[in-house]
């Protein structure tokens, strides 16, 4: 039952489960992912066919791939205003995006005859996760495949789980097109993340794979690590408010019902610096949660849910900041004042008009976001998330000459008389 509780007065266990929220169940969904994962590898048709034939009886793996025509259709279906808000929201997360990008490559002289540098250069071929099931979105297409774009990646390639028929969302197919991608695949959770992976049946394998997912797919995505590169930890989503004693009840419930809604395991945390105000927002989400479309989700992700009211607004960032929030709304005058306040945080809105959803769907920043506390060592996905780089170094007689001394007294106390004497035969030589 939420209820208004004061920050400092949590007990350690109430403050750990707050922390934990949606990774607490985390490693059972990862042993059964993992039997999963093991199923695809060993017999792939086999397994895609006990999953997926109750959507399409006789199935073959051509089936799972959007053809052409079904694209061209899911252009002729989806509404022409929702196509227009698509491509709003595409123009400003490609403008931000590029802005990120850096030149390809940069070297410097360390000292003299030696040169170091780096190469950047994107990824050959992505595999782009895009949610399905209890809602539709468009967006995650767009927010995934567009900065690879940007950044150059060739082989974009799309993944999402179908309904009934084995059908995608026509608005998920406009998107996913407009937005570059190579292929669309009809296939989701972990069999469509070990598809990618492995490169099994009709999938082609891929160098990385991004976007977020339920805790099956962010296990999915844990698990073949190494196989591939991977984006973040992207699970259930979460917000966190930070609020003063000007800010409407009304409009912070639906800030924290917003969060709830998308997912029976998204958290929501409200910290405000009056008692009054959070009384007047625990009323105001009591109220509406009932009546909300998806109000059986909202009532289930309440558990992971709480409003605090805390002594300070140090004390609010400073457990904003231990929590590490997916979202973090800053409602507090002056908002840019308290940015140095904030260590961990996927992304941040400042002041009353910057709702999360705006940069959900149309600002121009990615909602691809670390989840789950990891906020504190992952960024968000950006055009840095489909590029690698590779170091270089040129060395001219002399400057061999000059780190000799130190190169070969560390290869000889390591022990590896092989490199001591790759450098002793060019001194020789000159």
């Amino acid at each position: 039952m939420l209820s208004v509780e004061r920050l400092e007065d949590l007990s350690p266990e109430r403050k750990n489960a707050l922390l934990k929220r949606s990774m607490a169940s985390f490693p059972d969904t990862m042993e059964k992912t993992r039997e999963i994962l093991a199923r695809l590898r060993r017999d792939p048709e086999g397994e895609l066919k006990r999953e997926y034939s109750p959507l399409k009886a006789d199935l073959r793996p051509e089936d799972l791939v959007v053809s052409p025509m079904e694209t061209s259709e899911a252009f002729r279906l989806t509404d022409p205003a929702l196509k227009m808000a698509l491509e709003k929201a595409a123009g400003n997360i490609e403008t931000f995006h590029r802005r990120q990008l850096k030149d390809g490559a940069w070297f410097t002289e360390i000292s003299p005859g030696l040169v170091c540098g780096r190469l950047t250069r994107p990824i050959e071929s992505v595999g782009v996760y895009i949610p399905g099931g209890r809602a539709v979105y468009p967006s995650t297409a767009l927010m995934n495949l567009i900065p690879a774009r940007a950044a150059g990646v060739e082989n974009l390639y799309a993944v999402s789980p179908p309904g009934e028929g084995l059908k995608l969302n026509p608005a998920v197919l406009v998107a996913a097109a407009m937005s570059g991608a190579k292929r669309v695949f009809k296939l989701g959770g972990a069999w469509a993340v070990g598809c990618l992976a492995y490169g099994l049946s009709v999938f082609p394998k891929v160098g990385k794979i991004v976007g977020p997912g339920s805790s099956w797919v962010t296990a999915a995505k844990a698990a073949v690590f190494g196989e591939v590169d991977i984006d973040l930890p992207a699970g259930p989503s979460e917000g966190f408010i930070i609020a003063d004693a000007e800010n409407d009840p009304e409009t912070l419930a639906w800030d924290f019902l917003a969060q709830l809604e998308h997912d029976p395991q998204a958290a929501a945390i409200l910290v405000a610096t009056s008692q009054k105000l959070a009384e007047r927002v625990l009323e105001k989400v009591s109220e509406k949660a009932s009546g909300l479309k998806r109000a059986g989700i909202v009532q289930s992700s309440l558990a992971n849910a709480a409003i605090l009211v805390a002594d300070s607004i140090s004390a609010a960032f400073d457990f904003a900041n231990l929590y590490a929030p997916e979202h973090l709304q800053i409602l507090l005058k002056d908002p840019f004042t308290h940015l140095s306040s904030i260590k961990n945080a996927g992304s941040v809105f400042l002041g009353p008009y910057s709702p999360v959803p705006a940069g959900d769907y149309a600002s121009g920043t990615n909602h691809v976001l670390p989840t789950g506390g990891a906020a504190a060592f992952f960024s968000g996905l950006s055009t840095d998330s489909f590029l690698k780089t590779t170091t270089f170094q040129c060395l001219t007689r002399e400057a061999l000459h000059d780190i000799a001394p130190a190169v070969l007294t560390l290869a000889e106390a390591e022990g590896l008389e092989c490199h001591a004497l790759a450098v002793k035969a060019r001194l020789k030589e000159s």
